[in-house]
């Protein structure tokens, strides 16, 4: 059974082409998806790396990958080619808009659909729907991102170790 911080096999056939493949010296790396997803885990809800559920894998292999990728800069460059793919295809609006103003929506509002309507035709649906998948692979290598940046800036600001 999956977690919901899991890629979907839409977000995976676009992620997986861009990965790194195995050198062949250290033996073969275990199942790419599987440590993805673990991180993915860790890092949507924060728990420490021993108490990943076991169907990541090794707890160890799952945080030595993502240390080795942090590290080598693989997370940045996954990011970096999901983004230029999405702006090639047209599906990133860089255009940033800040405004402070808060505008409070109506209790109905709560209720209101999420999926498009069922008149739309589905070459439009199909498109907004990759267009979704897309956005939450960029969503989820972001948030990735963010924390190797943020552990780099954590250890780069704490004391030198002696021994």
């Amino acid at each position: 059974m999956g977690s919901r911080s899991d890629l979907t096999d839409a977000q995976w056939e676009r992620l997986e082409p861009l990965l790194p493949v195995s050198n062949g010296r250290c033996g073969r790396w275990r199942d790419h998806r599987q440590v993805v997803n673990g991180v993915l885990y860790r890092i949507r809800t924060g728990v420490q790396w021993r108490d990943l559920p076991e169907r990541y894998g090794p707890w160890k292999t799952v945080h030595e990958r993502h240390r080795r990728w942090s590290a080598d800069g693989t997370w940045e460059m996954l990011l970096r080619r999901v983004q230029a793919g999405a702006d090639a295809a047209g599906e990133i609006d860089w255009d940033v808009s800040v405004d402070s103003t808060i505008v409070r929506a109506h209790h109905h509002a709560a209720g209101a659909r999420h999926a498009p309507p069922p008149a739309l035709k589905r070459g439009f649906a199909k498109a907004v729907r990759s267009d979704r998948i897309r956005a939450e692979l960029i969503d989820r290598l972001a948030e990735v991102v963010r924390e190797v940046r943020r552990s780099a800036a954590r250890a780069a600001a704490s004391p030198p170790r002696s021994t």
